[in-house]
């Protein structure tokens, strides 16, 4: 079969198609760490769908919804985080989807503990993601921890060169608290 004009733009739209299946897959694996950042349970139930399977790596194994509303509860009063998603592998398989993607979680334990240290996690994730009505969720998770690294807390803002007055800092909060809900773009 040789390349003809119709045939190089039904490949070139079947590989347009991946590609945004494949941005559609990253933007909820991103909106699920903010979520969780931010304390937004909205955003972390809306990575799954309504019959979603979580399976959190020997921390929870049931429903998706039910992780959803511990998270609604913990995620207010949850320490100051920040998930980083790395090496992401997506595999389309039409409208099925096998990912695997690291998140490394970076956490504050400040409050409410006699000896406050800082927390370094690496976790993976193996997601099946399925289309349905034309969006693109987790259909079922499942993560494994694979290492986790605890330090003192010991917060000098590059021993004064970044900032000699900390307390000038605007820093990250949960939802509503955070920059990325204000609406004050002034």
């Amino acid at each position: 079969m040789t390349d003809t004009p119709a045939n190089a733009d039904a490949a070139m739209m079947s590989e347009l198609r991946a590609l945004l299946d494949k941005q559609a897959i990253y933007e909820v694996l991103v909106s699920y760490c903010r979520g969780a950042d931010r304390g937004d349970a909205d955003l972390i139930a809306a990575a799954y769908h309504d019959d979603a399977i979580e399976d959190h790596g020997g921390t929870f194994k049931g429903p998706a919804s039910e992780y959803v509303a511990t998270m609604r509860k913990v995620l207010p009063k949850a320490p100051r985080m920040t998930h980083a998603v790395t090496n992401i592998m997506i595999e389309l398989d039409g409208d099925r989807a096998l990912t695997e993607c690291y998140i490394m979680t970076f956490s504050r334990r400040d409050t409410g503990v006699d000896d406050p240290f800082d927390s370094l996690t690496m976790a993976r994730v193996i997601d099946r993601f399925e289309r349905r009505d034309g969006r693109w969720a987790i259909a079922h998770r499942r993560l494994a921890w694979e290492w986790n690294h605890e330090m003192p807390l010991h917060e000098s803002w590059g021993r004064g060169a970044i900032a000699p007055d900390p307390a000038a800092l605007v820093r990250g909060a949960k939802k509503p608290d955070d920059i990325l809900y204000s609406q004050d773009w002034s």
